[in-house]
């Protein structure tokens, strides 16, 4: 059978290829005043965030939340900003684990496979992110929500994006998304190096640790939300896997945002009642809801909920850092994508 040539004017295309893109929530690109209300109004608009009707929400926000809240917000950010490279502790981490991923991949899979970046909220944007792998030619693509614990404002609405990002493709790859990975024993193990590091390393070790996950509203688990039952799980796997009991290890909720009544025990709360109540001099706080170091850990839990367990007469406080890109959870995010890109390319 002869073999049939494109006409002369058919466009070049490029060679196909398999896209890896990784999510995480976002970054406002400075911590001055416009781009931080740019960031928290695309942030606190999104319905999968703040589900309460827009002819309540919007008001509120636009005359009051996004007046003050940039400049408080900005300081914030200012406190943990990387200045030496411009940009917020979350986007030189995910830079260095996309770099580092996309190294495994080379090595596993030379060049049909490209992996890049996104954010949620702010820049680089899903839908630009999308565009860019397409017209490099990537035929499939893997949508990969960098949060262990699957919940409805974070992978849900990361994977809302990308879908919607899909839409403005005339012709659209295929595509997969990375589910919750909150009891993989790989990152279960990851974990638990990181706490016998941090607690080899302790000039004083803890009595306590305090496993601090992102909070959201009570009702959110009542509506069906699995969130809350993966951090249990989480934190459960994690003390079989120090082989800890009960009384080495509690789990709390940060956060929280709004009068609604959100789950407990609040960390801020909580790390206080166990200085003043239990006694409880020495803790350690980790968060293993996020995959890398941002504002509500280098800010939150190392500066006010520090400050809460030290001024109810908590002594040694200890934080021990997210996995970040360390060599463990780079092993871990890999073999992840491996077993999911496993039918499209083997």
């Amino acid at each position: 059978m002869p073999i049939l040539e494109k006409p002369a004017d058919h466009p070049n295309l490029p060679r196909e290829k398999i896209g890896v893109l990784i999510a995480n929530l976002g970054t406002p690109d400075s911590y001055d005043y416009w781009p931080m209300r740019r960031y928290l109004n695309e942030f606190l608009s999104d319905k999968r965030v703040i589900d309460i009707p827009n002819w309540k929400w919007q008001p509120l926000l636009q005359l009051i939340i996004l007046t003050k809240r940039p400049f408080s917000s900005g300081e914030a950010y200012k406190s943990i900003w990387n200045h030496d490279k411009g940009e917020s502790p979350l986007m030189t981490i995910t830079k260095d684990q996309t770099t580092a991923i996309s190294a495994k991949m080379a090595e596993r899979y030379g060049d049909n496979v490209m992996v890049d970046f996104c954010m949620r909220y702010g820049n680089p944007a899903t839908t630009a992110k999308v565009r860019e792998m397409v017209a490099a030619g990537c035929t499939k693509i893997l949508f990969f929500p960098l949060y262990p614990q699957y919940a409805g404002a974070t992978s849900a609405t990361a994977n809302d994006q990308f879908f919607r990002a899909l839409m403005d493709e005339k012709w659209q790859p295929a595509a997969r998304t990375v589910p919750a990975y909150f009891d993989n024993p790989g990152y279960i193990d990851a974990l638990a190096e990181s706490v016998e590091t941090a607690y080899a390393q302790a000039d004083k070790k803890p009595d306590l640790l305090v496993v601090s996950y992102h909070g959201m509203p009570q009702r959110y688990l009542r509506e069906g939300d699995p969130y809350h039952c993966q951090c249990q799980k989480t934190t459960r796997l994690l003390k079989e896997r120090l082989g800890w009991d009960d009384s080495q290890i509690t789990t709390t909720f940060q956060s929280v945002f709004g009068r609604e009544e959100w789950l407990r025990p609040y960390t801020v709360d909580e790390v206080a009642r166990l200085a003043r109540e239990d006694g409880q001099k020495n803790i350690a706080v980790i968060a293993p809801a996020f995959a890398a170091d941002c504002i509500e850990t280098l800010e939150e839990i190392n500066e006010e909920i520090c400050e809460s367990f030290e001024e109810a007469g908590g002594e040694d406080f200890l934080y021990i850092p997210c996995l970040n890109d360390n060599a463990a959870h780079i092993d871990v995010l890999s073999q992840i994508i491996e077993d999911n890109l496993k039918g499209w390319i083997d």
